[in-house]
């Protein structure tokens, strides 16, 4: 099965789930958990949740042992995309093709929408199929993802990063942590769900690590060269904040290259992980990796 086939059989149940799960034991908070639900229903790719979920399906475990931390998991990224755009940080008035929450329902509400979207994420988390000792470590993995040694750190560090420029270890740093750490925990948690092996786990986290790398440097590009309608976002918008990124360290043909190279690098653990699985036989459909890994690509985008 590839990413795409993957993604329209599950990526509906999806979305169904999130606003189901979003929905129970509210209160009379309405324009709270109005705007809760805002960000929530304004769509967006669900990367993360579905590549927890394609990693299980790639090692024939059930979707649904992985349906309640994935849910978690986009909660998570929903409230700092919603706390991104606040004007104390990103200060961005279009998220996902809509005016941001802030803009909408006003900073205070945002702030408490975005707080209260992190602290259900951990809530879903206890809930589901899995086994308790595999839900103590999924919160702790993903309260570390989540946090200061994670995707926070990673954006206090981004911010400390406006006032002067990053070399590129230090940008690499950064964006390990602000966006390669829930992705990293996305691949994590369906290998670990799925039962597979330290090695397999080890070989899972270079995919991630990858992955990781090759989503940001492709978001840096398409800030310069995308489109803000096909993107739902303003695009630019890391110039204004003058912050440091793989084309204004690499240039824009510097930075394809780099992205092509961190996406052969996932392409190759990919093929390992496949001769590792049936050298054991472990059931692994690699074909579901590597086309979400095919997702990443910018061919004939960026120009020399």
């Amino acid at each position: 099965m590839d990413f795409n086939t993957f993604s329209q059989k599950e990526l509906p149940r999806l979305e169904e789930f999130l606003v189901e799960e979003l929905q129970k034991n509210m209160t009379n908070e309405e324009r709270l958990e109005e705007a809760m639900r805002y960000s929530i229903e304004a769509g967006g790719k669900r990367l993360r949740p579905l590549l927890l979920l394609l990693v299980l399906e790639s090692f024939s475990a059930p979707v649904e042992k992985g349906k309640h931390i994935a849910a978690a998991l986009e909660f998570i990224h929903t409230y700092s995309l919603i706390h991104d755009d606040l004007p104390a940080m990103d200060d961005d008035e279009l998220r996902r093709g809509k005016p941001t929450n802030h803009i909408v329902y006003g900073e205070a509400t945002a702030i408490l929408a975005g707080d209260a979207l992190l602290t259900k994420a951990f809530e879903l988390a206890t809930l589901g199929p899995a086994s308790a000792e595999e839900k103590i470590t999924l919160v702790r993995e993903l309260a570390k993802a989540a946090g200061h040694t994670g995707m926070v750190g990673g954006q206090q560090t981004d911010l400390d990063g406006e006032s002067r420029a990053l070399t590129l270890e230090e940008l690499q740093s950064v964006h390990a942590r602000k966006t390669g750490a829930l992705l990293e925990f996305a691949v994590f948690a369906g290998g670990f769900l799925s039962g597979v092996d330290e090695h397999a786990l080890a070989l899972l986290d270079t995919v991630a690590k990858r992955i990781g790398v090759a989503y940001q440097i492709r978001d840096d590009l398409l800030d310069v060269i995308g489109d803000a309608e096909e993107l739902g976002k303003n695009i630019g918008m890391d110039v204004k904040q003058n912050k440091s990124t793989y084309p204004s360290l690499l240039t824009l043909a510097g930075a394809q290259e780099a992205l092509q190279q961190e996406l052969d690098t996932a392409y190759r653990t990919v093929n390992e992980l496949d001769e590792y699985c049936n050298k054991i036989g472990q059931p692994y459909d690699k074909q579901l990796l590597q086309t979400f890994i095919d997702q990443l690509k910018l061919e004939g985008r960026v120009s020399k």
